[in-house]
């Protein structure tokens, strides 16, 4: 791996010494400026307009245009000694906690390895401390022809040097945000959670990949074969009404978790065996899947025939109960006015039987 940058870190009093290398790299397709009309290769050439001729580029320097038109040139050697403690040194200012720094002043980012076996220890020292305390190390860095502030943190065991813009250079964000006052209700927010969960379930940043570079390699294949560049089919228009939030929440959970599902490969739940013999033949064939309201439907009017049937054999049951306790109740009731009949007669007998002399 090639080295960007040498120099050393110091760290109170303890210096290490280390090298830089670049930690990322981009993988674009390299495309040139040719000529539209026959694809002649179009150069960009050194012109020098004092003497109205090209120039090569070891005689190229850089130059300042000060105010009252006056241009000062500075070379290579004029920019190597620039009078700068940070062109060789990265000099720890503080430790604060990662969450100090917004990831909207981050640049770009070098692994830091250790210049000889001497630095080893100190350099394990920085890197367990930084460890152990969750934080970051503020620094200041000159690379090439830029000074900026950097931070020293961990990534996979080893020390990252991230460089950052000065804070001076982040942007407002002033009146992008809608500036009217918006309410979002608790359902809302408690769908868009749910949503969230979803989409960030199984997640894997590193099966990311570049659609747009294997799209543009699938144009210069066809390109180059002759044959017809495929194209993207065109998006629908965006609806230019204000849509029902929770609705589209809910098509969005609903059609994340399918995507989930799908992704699984979840098997797919076993049916119910077929039913076999004389009563399965005997069943009609189904003419075709009914709806809800035919199935209710269908579910009340056997409800009512069964309730129906109940209700008149206990009817008609009642109905007999109570003739019998009727006819019995009429036998009973001539039998106790016979009775009765039989006790007055025999009273009256009683009572006209002639009294004897005292």
């Amino acid at each position: 791996m090639q080295t960007t940058w040498k120099g050393t870190i110091s760290f109170g009093l303890v210096s290490i010494p280390v090298h830089l290398y670049s930690a990322t790299q981009e993988h674009d397709v390299p495309l040139h400026q040719v000529h539209a009309k026959d694809g002649g290769r179009v150069r960009m050439k050194r012109y020098c307009e004092q003497e109205e001729k090209e120039v090569p580029y070891g005689e190229i320097a850089k130059g300042y245009e000060s105010p009252d038109g006056r241009t000062v040139t500075l070379t290579d050697e004029d920019l190597a000694d620039l009078p700068l403690p940070s062109k060789k040194v990265i000099d720890v200012l503080a430790f604060v906690d990662a969450a100090e720094i917004d990831p909207l002043m981050f640049s770009k980012a070098y692994y830091v390895g250790v210049a000889d076996k001497a630095a080893a220890k100190p350099y394990a020292l920085l890197r367990d401390a930084l460890t152990e305390s969750g934080q970051i190390a503020v620094t200041k860095i000159a690379l090439r022809t830029r000074e900026s502030p950097a931070v020293l943190r961990v990534h996979d065991g080893t020390l990252v040097l991230q460089t950052c813009i000065w804070p001076d250079e982040v942007r407002s964000a002033a009146g992008i945000a809608p500036e009217e006052q918006v309410t979002v209700r608790p359902q809302e927010l408690k769908m868009a959670r749910s949503l969230m969960d979803t989409l960030s379930e199984d997640f894997d940043l590193s099966q990311l990949h570049d659609d747009y570079q294997q799209a543009l390699q699938q144009v210069i294949e066809a390109r180059i074969q002759g044959v017809e560049v495929p194209h993207e089919e065109e998006p629908g228009e965006a609806p230019d009404n204000v849509i029902d939030l929770m609705a589209a929440l809910r098509s969005s959970l609903k059609e994340a978790k399918g995507g989930h599902r799908g992704r699984r490969a979840e098997p797919e739940p076993e049916q119910p065996a077929a039913e076999h013999g004389p009563a399965a033949e005997e069943k009609p064939a189904p003419r075709g899947r009914a709806s809800a309201a035919e199935k209710a439907v269908a579910e009340k009017a056997t409800r009512t025939r069964s309730t129906g049937t109940k209700s008149t054999g206990t009817k008609s049951t009642s109905a007999r109960t109570t003739a019998g306790k009727a006819e019995a109740g009429t036998a009973k009731s001539a039998g106790t006015g016979k009775s009765a009949g039989t006790a007055r007669k025999t009273t009256s007998r009683k009572s006209a039987a002639p009294r004897k002399a005292s």
